[in-house]
């Protein structure tokens, strides 16, 4: 089943981060089992669990999280929430697929939702939440191609994963349409989108990494790097804080990164939201009234499932022309006047 418009439209959303786990008792339980890198890793384990935590302000739910140490830890996770504890299992990242499918198939009644995973053909008994961040990351790519002064943008990922590999692809895109309207010839390292090769730290938890692959694109003459790689961006971000954002600014993922990473806020020109908290609040609320049915959750531009954050103190770096042009292409993606995927 795919969820219509309405659906994705009825998550409420609201600005703060807020942190807890546990609430007074309630009738209805939602549970989180995080992918490695914490609860709190400004990006989408964060971003999934305000989802949930916005389901326990408005509609009163309970809210519980396990957090996965390890990859071997995401089975022993799940299995631990199972029994009827949880009304639903919300569990986060592309790597937990395969332990969330034995889950389910296992547990026939137990609802399910995973972020940034789907299944085909789809489980009964599972939501999957996925989104189309190509379209946001292609607005990026144009933004960054327009506004580098180098001329060479960076791009690299956390594990070769088509989670991640969307973004890049929609980034290389992005700026290899900006060469083409403009004429110039602004270089993206890091990823090619026909090879399937480019840069990947291997992990989502390393801010040494993260400092050492940005370090390595600024040094082949890239001033604007996107990191997508969860927190491992946030060693791309303290970089650009020492070199100062006139020799390199940071995209953020997931998170409006400006309001996550507050220290180094400034070091970002935008970020590519995905707003797993939006679609994770509209699987909860489905459970709750009795209209849940497994399937998938699409999140686009369309939708606003997916976006472009403020620029915030950037905003003097972008210049009004561009401003409207994104804007255009945005619409144009919508209406599918240009083809993000080609």
């Amino acid at each position: 089943m795919l969820y219509s418009k309405k659906f994705f439209a009825s998550a409420a959303v609201t600005a703060s981060l807020l942190l807890g786990s546990v609430s007074a008792a309630a009738a209805f339980t939602a549970c989180e089992v995080t992918d490695t890198g914490g609860i709190d890793d400004n990006s989408f384990n964060q971003t999934a669990w305000k989802g949930v935590l916005d389901a326990k302000e408005k509609l009163g739910v309970e809210a519980r999280y396990l957090e996965s140490q390890a990859e071997t830890d995401y089975e022993a996770n799940i299995n631990s929430l199972l029994g009827g504890q949880c009304d639903i299992i919300i569990t986060v990242g592309f790597l937990l697929g395969d332990a969330t499918k034995k889950a389910a198939e296992a547990n026939p009644d137990q609802k399910f939702s995973i972020v940034d995973f789907s299944y085909d053909p789809p489980l009964n008994n599972v939501v999957g939440q996925v989104y189309s961040t190509d379209e946001a990351a292609f607005l990026a790519g144009y933004l960054a191609a327009g506004v580098s002064k180098s001329g060479t943008i960076g791009v690299f990922g956390g594990i070769n994963i088509p989670p991640v590999t969307i973004f890049m692809d929609g980034f290389y895109r992005g700026a290899n349409y900006y060469n083409k309207q403009k004429g110039t010839k602004v270089a993206v390292l890091g990823w090619n989108p026909q090879t399937r090769e480019g840069l990947f730290t291997n992990n989502f938890d390393s801010l040494d990494d993260g400092r050492a692959f940005a370090q390595n694109l600024y040094d082949e003459g890239a001033d604007i790097v996107l990191p997508v790689a969860g927190p491992v961006g946030l060693g791309s971000a303290a970089l650009a804080d020492e070199l100062g954002t006139d020799k390199l600014k940071i995209i953020g993922v997931d998170a409006d990164l400006y309001l996550t990473d507050p220290q180094k806020k400034h070091v970002y020109l935008t970020s590519i939201t995905k707003r797993m908290d939006s679609t994770v609040y509209a699987v909860i609320e489905a459970a709750m009234k009795g209209t849940y049915k497994g399937g998938i959750l699409v999140g686009s531009l369309e939708n606003d499932g997916v976006g472009l954050a403020p620029f915030h103190d950037m905003e003097n770096e972008v210049s009004a022309e561009m401003k409207q042009e994104l804007s255009d292409i945005r619409k144009a993606i919508i209406d599918g006047t240009i083809k993000v995927n080609e």
